[in-house]
């Protein structure tokens, strides 16, 4: 195996200057799995350097794409390239330019830090004298250094997660892809991954592309695609997305929703629909529409909040859903599915 980076020179990776450069480019892109479409036909470009998110609900498509430029699976129909290179026609020079972090780990957990990464190492031909000066710079980049001689059976979740990330970077690939980095982990852990995820920029000269379900963690992003039932709906920066909805979130909590949305309709001719357990919907300066609201609503009004646009609001513009609504649906949809291919009912 050729040394790591050897198909692209630094020039190259830098756009030579002139600006940054589509560093993956998709067209058309499809995945069938029997009479499931789990990607329809999308298209993107992630420009070299940036940190570039899949957003959506589980079942939307992300993992899907995801596995297909890193080479784990076949596209149906379309065409994704990395770094240049054609995800289904030049596998082995894909696999070199790129690094992954899976959602379930995949270290080995009997043997230490240290040893699975010169076991990483060798697979990707990393020069021997380079190791060990790589393998420190990735430990301490993840906090880890002090530990590379403990086994991986005695790290936590969020210590794993850390190791993969280092061991993902260590043959300096030019893409690093992060499927649901911080999945599982608590409030706590999630904020220092992401720490290290954000250190990254600073640190090393890499593109990032992750999928992600959480809003908060689109918001790091430099660029996000939101996905929905695998179909890309919006793709632009966070802020522009919630620039593009224009409007405020009002959620009111009332005596009877059924009435009250039929009451915003027929009075206001607002478009409601219970979202989280509250009649949810949009208007223009929320905080001077809700004293009218009081005042004209017959239904009684137990509770209301008031929010500015955010991520949620956009994937609910755009899809006429939550995202935890959309992956309450998409998860009842699999389960039929699987009943359906067991030859029972649900």
């Amino acid at each position: 195996m050729t040394s790591v980076g050897a198909d692209l020179g630094q020039a190259d990776l830098l756009g030579n200057g002139q600006g940054r450069k589509p560093i993956i480019s998709v067209s058309g892109l499809t995945k069938r799995y029997g009479e499931v479409e789990a990607v329809r036909g999308i298209d993107f470009e992630v420009m070299r350097g940036e940190t570039f998110g899949f957003l959506g609900p589980n079942g939307a498509g992300k993992t899907t794409t995801i596995k297909i430029l890193c080479t784990l699976a076949q596209a149906t129909s379309g065409r994704a390239t990395v770094a240049g290179h054609d995800t289904s026609t030049e596998q082995d020079k894909v696999r070199r330019m790129i690094g992954l972090v899976f959602q379930d780990t995949t270290l080995d957990s009997y043997l230490t830090a240290a040893q699975n990464l010169r076991f990483h190492a060798a697979l990707y031909a990393v020069p021997a004298p380079a190791v060990e000066a790589r393998m420190r710079q990735v430990l301490d980049m993840v906090g880890l250094w002090d530990r590379k001689d403990n086994l991986v059976s005695t790290y936590s979740g969020g210590m794993q997660r850390r190791l993969e990330i280092a061991r993902g970077l260590l043959h300096a690939p030019h893409v690093l892809f992060l499927d649901e980095p911080t999945v599982g982990l608590d409030p706590q852990t999630r904020s220092s991954i992401w720490a290290y995820i954000n250190g990254l920029k600073k640190r090393e000269d890499i593109t990032i592309f992750l999928t992600t379900h959480y809003m908060d963690e689109a918001e790091n992003c430099d660029r996000i695609a939101i996905i929905d039932h695998g179909k890309i709906v919006a793709i632009d920066t966070p802020q522009a997305l919630k620039a593009s909805v224009g409007k405020d979130r009002v959620q009111i909590h009332t005596a009877d929703d059924p009435v009250a949305i039929a009451a915003l309709a027929d009075r206001f001719g607002i478009e409601a629909a219970v979202h989280d357990g509250a009649v949810t919907f949009s208007v223009a300066s929320g905080e001077e529409f809700v004293p009218r609201l009081f005042a004209t609503l017959s239904v009684p009004i137990l509770s209301v909040s008031v929010s500015r646009p955010s991520l949620d609001d956009v994937f609910m513009s755009y899809t006429g859903n939550t995202i935890r609504d959309a992956e309450a649906s998409g998860t009842d949809a699999m389960r039929q599915m699987a009943a359906r291919w067991r030859g029972g009912r649900r």
